[in-house]
């Protein structure tokens, strides 16, 4: 019996690594990636318009949505290409746009770019200061079972008392939200100011690992873009960092990975 038995265990062996090889999925941790850019309407630091400088850099981190700000709509100074249609395209991802203002003979605004399919969108006006301004707002559903999750675009501008007023209105229209949201973007706002402490009230500041600083991409300095989250629930976050990248704008990409538990 001993021969036997031995028998049966040598071949067992490969059989269950064989089958877990089968399963990867159940075997690791399931993760959301958020991309956060200020584009500059993809026009680098060195001149150049380049729309598919910023596909590739959006591809070489395989986000799971890009969160987008100055994006421009069939403008002259962008040779009128939709890029935010043209960046989905290149990029593989559903893509949508929220427009500030007329610009140019098209619109200015912002992009988000989502894996997922995007349930609903909604872009909410908040109050105008030197420019409009909008709250990019999407709904996508994560993870198996499905949680629905809302990431928020964000872009304040311009002085300390404008960006504030925006800010209520940001807390005011996604009051009503109980699951997790993600704001991520150009706050134009630094840790510790007013409007960084106020939003503080309401959703939590995920820190960047090693230097935080975002702009001016070609000597970063101060910190202005952030993610905030709230409500996470099944999410956790991992780890943020701001990506080392100083031409394909004067802000440099931040980066988000959270755990979807």
């Amino acid at each position: 019996m001993l021969p036997n038995s031995a028998t049966c265990v040598r071949f067992s062996l490969p059989l269950w690594a064989l089958l877990l090889s089968l399963l990867p999925a159940c075997q690791s941790p399931r993760t959301l990636r958020i991309l956060a850019y200020n584009v500059h309407h993809c026009e680098g630091t060195d001149g150049v318009l380049d729309v598919a400088r910023i596909a590739r850099l959006i591809q070489e981190h395989d986000p799971d949505l890009a969160v987008l700000q100055e994006i421009d709509k069939e403008t002259r100074r962008t040779d009128a290409v939709d890029q935010t249609q043209r960046l989905g395209e290149l990029t593989g991802m559903h893509s949508v746009f929220g427009r500030f203002m007329d610009y140019q003979g098209g619109d200015y605004g912002m992009a988000i770019l989502s894996r997922y399919p995007i349930i609903q969108t909604e872009n909410h006006h908040l109050p105008p200061g030197a420019e409009p301004r909008t709250a990019l707002a999407v709904r996508v559903a994560v993870g198996e079972p499905k949680t629905e999750i809302v990431v928020v675009g964000i872009h304040l501008y311009r002085t300390q008392d404008q960006r504030m007023a925006q800010a209520e209105a940001v807390i005011a229209a996604l009051t009503s939200q109980d699951g997790p949201v993600i704001l991520a973007g150009d706050f134009n706002s630094t840790p510790g100011g007013p409007v960084m402490n106020r939003l503080a009230e309401e959703w939590e500041s995920v820190p960047k690992a090693g230097s935080p600083f975002t702009f001016p991409s070609h000597d970063p300095g101060r910190e202005i873009d952030h993610f905030l989250v709230r409500n996470l629930g099944r999410l956790r976050p991992l780890a943020a960092r701001v990506l080392d990248e100083e031409i394909a704008s004067d802000h440099r990409p931040i980066l988000l990975d959270l755990e979807i538990r």
